[in-house]
Parts: structure tokens; C-alpha cells; sequence
């Protein structure tokens, strides 16, 4: 896949996510990387994976890199827990993990909103052993009601995702009608709309799900689009996923939302991760 095919087939605005691309840099050091190397979007996972409500001094100096490298913040995860590493969410389990994740609803949007970030994405939660599935379920609802109200009071949507089954053995959205299944019962439970999917194209081809009829039905019902290559999880080009062709049915379906480069970079450093991608197509248009 050559970057001159991208650069001429691809109308898509790229953005880079900077809490799995140039994690060999500090945070802080992390969005002036990207716009180094010519991106002017980021999104990010919550990066204090301890604390769902860190001090102000953090997260102000957070936004002060974002500002003063000149890149937009068009997406944040809630808090998720130890992510990377064996978490996937923190909503749906019970006790103190679903009161973190309800103490940084607000933390997290108010963020966003100082950067103008308009899409906020919350992790289901992973199955707890002993849990009644239907108990995680009901609390999982009423947390992801309360986020896309908290959320529609800043303009944001949120943002509701399908991960892989292989590598989240204990997530239970692992397909993309399942993800979209509780997309429309927080729309139906808020009345706001606001819920939308966030469709990761790795994680749905590592569960074998036909991409192209996913586009297709649920193109319109996605809000964020996330994409690395497979095998590997790594940059386009370096699997077998048809990544441009998918994108361009993207596109053809109505898609004009971010696609967010969520990718494993490889052996050296990430500006070196995104010679697929000519230099004029990293800037958002």
C-alpha cells in the first residue's frame, strides 16, 4: 500500500491516538510529537489509569501541551481502569470500580469540554466472576445514561465500543451488533440520540465479523471510526486488512466522522509508524 494511494484515494480526516502512538515520549511530550510529524488531531484513553479524578495541575498542564502544540482533541475515553493492561472498563462492575467511573464522568467532560472535544467513549467493563451478567448489564445502563446526559450538556456524543474477543475474553460486546444493541437502549432510555458506535475495525476483524456488511448496516449509527492492521495491530500495510477499500466504503455509506490511528507502531520510534500516510493527508481538512 503505497502512500501516494492513500493520498489520493482517501478523503478521511486522521487523527492519532497518543496513549498507543509515542508512549516512548512522556505524555506531555505526546501531542507536540504528532504535530511534528504533521497531524493536527489526537484523541486519547484516560491517562491516569490510577485516578479518575486527578489533581487540576495535571490535567491543566494536559491541556496546556494540547494547546501549545496546536492540535485539537476530538476524542477521551472515560475512566477505564488499567488500560493498557487486564481492564476494559470500569461502568458495568460493581462497586468501587462503577463509583470511579461515576466520579469522572464529570471530570472527564469538563476536559473535553475546555478543548473542545466532542466525543467522550466509555469501555463496557469486563464479566466479574460471581456477578449476575444481568446485574453488570442493568448498572452498565444506568452509568452509560448518565454519561451521554452528562456528555449532550457539553454538545459531545458518546461514544460505545466493540472489542475482540481473542485478546478481551471477558468483554462482552464483542461484536458489532452486540455494541450497537446497547447503543439503541441508551438512546431509547435518554431520548438525546446522542449514543453513537464506535467502530474499531481491527478489533471487529480479529472477531471474523464481515466488514463490509458492518459498514453497511451500521454505518450510519457510527460515531467514531478506530483502524489498525491485522495481524499484528499494526500500521496499514504491515497485515492483510483492506483498509483503504474499507474506508472508502466508509466514505460511500455517509461516514464523515475522525478515523482515529490506534495502532502498535513497531520496532522504533512512532513518527517513523506513518509513512503510509503522505504528509499532506495527516493535517485535518
Amino acid at each position: 500500500m503505497s502512500g501516494l494511494e492513500w493520498g489520493t484515494a482517501s478523503d478521511q480526516r486522521f487523527n492519532v491516538n497518543l496513549s498507543i502512538l509515542f508512549t516512548e515520549l512522556p505524555l506531555l511530550e505526546r501531542p507536540s510529537a504528532a504535530a511534528a510529524v504533521g497531524f493536527t488531531a489526537v484523541e486519547l484513553w484516560w491517562p491516569w489509569v490510577d485516578s479518575p479524578t486527578p489533581e487540576r495541575s495535571a490535567l491543566d498542564a494536559l491541556k496546556k501541551a494540547i494547546e501549545d502544540a496546536g492540535v485539537q482533541l476530538t476524542g477521551l475515553n472515560f475512566y477505564a481502569g488499567r488500560l493498557p493492561g487486564p481492564d476494559r472498563g470500569a461502568l458495568s462492575i460493581p462497586g468501587e470500580e462503577s463509583e470511579k467511573f461515576r466520579a469522572n464522568i464529570d471530570v472527564a467532560a469538563d476536559f473535553a469540554e475546555s478543548l473542545g472535544c466532542k466525543a467522550l467513549n466509555a469501555l463496557y467493563g469486563n464479566r466479574v466472576e460471581g456477578v449476575d451478567p444481568a446485574e453488570q448489564d442493568a448498572l452498565a445502563l444506568e452509568n452509560l445514561v448518565l454519561a451521554a446526559r452528562t456528555a449532550n450538556t457539553i454538545g459531545a456524543i458518546l461514544l460505545i465500543e466493540a472489542l475482540n474477543q481473542p485478546e478481551s475474553p471477558l468483554y462482552p460486546l464483542v461484536s458489532a451488533p452486540a455494541a450497537v444493541e446497547i447503543v439503541d437502549k441508551v438512546n431509547e432510555a435518554t431520548g438525546l440520540g446522542n449514543a453513537r458506535f464506535l467502530m474499531d475495525l481491527y478489533h471487529l476483524s480479529m472477531n471474523r465479523e464481515d466488514l463490509p456488511s458492518v459498514i453497511e448496516r451500521y454505518a450510519s449509527k457510527t460515531g467514531h471510526v478506530q483502524i489498525a492492521d491485522n495481524p499484528g495491530r499494526g500500521a496499514p500495510g504491515t497485515g492483510s486488512l483492506p483498509l483503504e477499500d474499507l474506508l472508502g466504503r466508509l466514505g460511500k455509506a455517509g461516514y464523515e466522522g475522525w478515523v482515529g490511528l490506534e495502532y502498535k507502531p513497531g520496532d522504533g520510534p512512532s513518527a517513523a509508524a506513518f509513512d503510509w500516510l503522505p504528509a499532506t493527508a495527516r493535517a485535518a481538512h
